[in-house]
């Protein structure tokens, strides 16, 4: 069965490039962005584990780990961040999982539950459904599962967007709208009654329809 949006992550047991960890205790109280590779070496990716290396300290900020996998050996990623410090400027600075044996990805629901043989001799094609973002609660839960195509670098900054609505939203009870960013106006959720919302929004708010019902963003 696949994934969804507030399933609990899977806990797992692994060797990253930091070590060996327990995924859920590794987590903690952060948030976290698990991220996945079809290979080591592959152009796309590399520009993707630079980009995230060098906007890590914007994931910080926000209390959330960063953790790549890759379903080759821990000690091809150390070769591979060679590669990307040469080439885009900054190295892996986040733990990387090897996958060698394909669980996690399984586990995941990136590759088939029937998918075997050995890792090294895999090749992309046979993984390119390992390309997927997964933004993980403090709770432990799912709260945005996205899946690229091989040949479509990911977006990172959208992903520290989503993080802010998500973390926004679970603060109060506002949702974001269309192509929001912090700082714009929010929406009063759907769930809260008017009586509820005026308690909160004493000012009132903007509402070109009953259901739509505009505030400036609440304060931290």
């Amino acid at each position: 069965m696949s994934l969804q949006i507030n399933d609990v992550a899977p806990d797992f047991e692994t060797d990253t490039t930091e070590g060996r960890i327990r995924f859920h205790e590794w987590i903690g109280d952060s948030w976290c962005v698990l991220f996945s590779h079809p290979k080591d070496f592959t152009p796309v990716c590399t520009t993707e584990l630079g980009y995230m290396a060098r906007i890590k300290p914007e994931f910080d900020k926000r209390n959330t780990k960063v953790i790549g996998l890759s379903v080759d050996p821990v000690e091809n990623h150390s070769k591979w961040a060679a590669d990307i410090k040469e080439t885009q400027g900054f190295a892996p600075n986040y733990p990387v999982i090897g996958d060698t044996d394909l669980r996690i990805s399984k586990l995941y629901g990136m590759l088939a539950a029937s998918a075997s043989g050995d890792a090294s001799k895999r090749t992309p094609a046979d993984n390119q459904t390992v390309r997927n973002v997964f933004v993980i609660g403090p709770d432990k839960k799912i709260k945005l599962l996205i899946v690229y195509p091989m040949t479509t670098g990911r977006n990172f900054d959208e992903v520290l967007r989503v993080i802010d609505s998500l973390q926004l939203t679970a603060k109060h009870k506002v949702a974001t709208p269309v192509n929001w960013k912090p700082g714009e106006d929010v929406i009063i959720a759907g769930s809260v009654s008017d009586d509820d919302a005026k308690k909160t929004y004493p000012q009132g708010w903007k509402a070109p329809k009953p259901y739509l019902r505009i505030v400036p963003q609440p304060k931290s």
